[in-house]
């Protein structure tokens, strides 16, 4: 096997353990409880009925995208008794994960061929 075909079958698996928070972010809701999440700043997390309260989803959507961002590693769940606070994941493993399949993606697309040159200047 060659050291591109090495490096694409690296990138294919890093794709695939980047799945869920590619599909976390993919999602527009998503992306508005991230940043109302983001602008409540709680330093100790902040439970589903406030971010119902902050934005146009009830609260069994908002619980559902909390699952979805907790499965993908960008939140964190404490609890306090019978109390439950959603927090995101200080050691941003996730997020680190993505930026290096992303960084790994761009290395690789920038090897390739300009094709924006005719193919006889290719060859």
């Amino acid at each position: 096997m060659s050291s591109h075909s090495r490096d694409i079958q690296r990138l294919a698996e890093e794709f695939e353990s980047c799945r869920k928070i590619l599909l976390a972010f993919g999602d527009e809701n998503r992306q508005h409880l991230i940043l109302e999440m983001m602008q409540m700043g709680k330093c100790g997390g902040t439970r589903v009925g406030e971010i119902t309260a902050k934005t146009h989803l009830s609260r069994p959507a908002v619980s559902h995208h909390i699952r979805i961002l907790k499965e993908a590693g960008l939140v964190k769940l404490r609890r306090e008794g019978t109390k439950n606070y959603y927090y995101f994941d200080p050691d941003m493993e996730a997020v680190n994960r993505l930026i290096q399949m992303l960084t790994h993606a761009k290395e690789l697309m920038e090897r390739l061929p300009d094709h924006r040159v005719q193919k006889q200047d290719c060859e």
